[in-house]
């Protein structure tokens, strides 16, 4: 994949207000009663309801995402994921008010993973509201070829590459919810996000295309539970919280989101799939 260092320093800007209406949607597809209005602090990660893209159908790649090639840099590789993300949170973003984002991309890195080539692509926001910087986030987007057919749905197909075997999550948390996934959450939180990833809502595309089980989770909406629980669970805003991928939550089976505070201001998370494999690790500092 040569050429693509180019795009590396590649900036936009993007302006939005906002709004209270799509935070009282988020609540209620979190199960919540929907209180939050003007005035009120934004939860952390909830700016990604905000400052999205629209791009025409024809416009879109095969898996509904915006093709590559303009901002993000034409990466050949098919399948697209969230690999992970870190944020730094300066001061809260008020619901009501208009902000900006800044995006640039920051790093492109191509790898050779066990499944098979990689390319990592970190792309860094700031957040400014009222003169203000509020929020700076790194996005990890990796990208990855297609699985190897599966003779069982692809009959003419070769051996699939052998699966390995996932991490197993901590069986120490000190709290723990479970989350039952459901069509409607995941619809919900794409059509919050303007997410036409097909994953999410196309199931014979999620499997007979990208390989999985069933219907994808949204990696930031594990995130931003994740993040909620630390919240929750210490009542504190956080000054920082990272997260990383390490499987996919797929199929709707339920999940767990788990935890533990240590004694330095930081709470450890995970979220742990009905198989016990750790799905994703996070950490919130205070």
């Amino acid at each position: 994949m040569t050429g693509l260092d180019d795009w590396i320093g590649r900036t936009e800007q993007r302006t939005d207000v906002l709004h209270a209406q799509p935070c009282r949607f988020m609540q209620a597809t979190l199960g919540r009663e929907a209180s939050l209005t003007d005035g009120d602090a934004l939860p952390p990660l909830w700016h990604w309801l905000f400052f999205l893209e629209a791009k025409p159908l024809g416009a879109l790649g095969r898996d509904g995402h915006p093709a590559k090639g303009e901002f993000l840099p034409p990466v050949s590789l098919p399948r697209r994921m969230w690999a992970g993300g870190r944020f730094a949170f300066h001061q809260p973003l008020i619901i009501g008010r208009a902000a900006s984002k800044t995006s640039t991309i920051k790093n492109i890195a191509e790898k050779q993973g066990r499944s098979g080539p990689l390319c990592f692509v970190t792309v860094a926001h700031e957040i400014h509201q009222d003169g203000g910087l509020c929020v700076v986030e790194e996005h990890d987007i990796v990208y990855r070829a297609d699985p190897d057919p599966d003779p069982d749905l692809h009959p003419s197909g070769t051996a699939p590459t052998p699966i390995q075997a996932p991490i197993q999550a901590p069986a120490d948390p000190a709290f723990s919810e479970q989350i039952q996934p459901s069509e409607v959450m995941l619809f919900r939180y794409s059509a919050l996000t303007f997410n036409g990833h097909r994953i999410h809502y196309d199931s014979d595309y999620a499997r007979r295309v990208e390989g999985y089980e069933g219907l994808v989770f949204h990696g930031p909406l594990t995130a931003t539970l994740l993040v909620d629980l630390s919240l929750r669970h210490v009542g504190q805003t956080p000054r920082s919280f990272s997260f990383r991928g390490t499987a996919p939550l797929s199929g709707l089976a339920a999940f767990h989101i788990q935890g533990r505070n240590d004694d330095e201001g930081k709470t450890e998370l995970w979220a742990r799939r009905a198989d016990g494999a750790l799905a994703m690790t996070a950490q919130t500092v205070f």
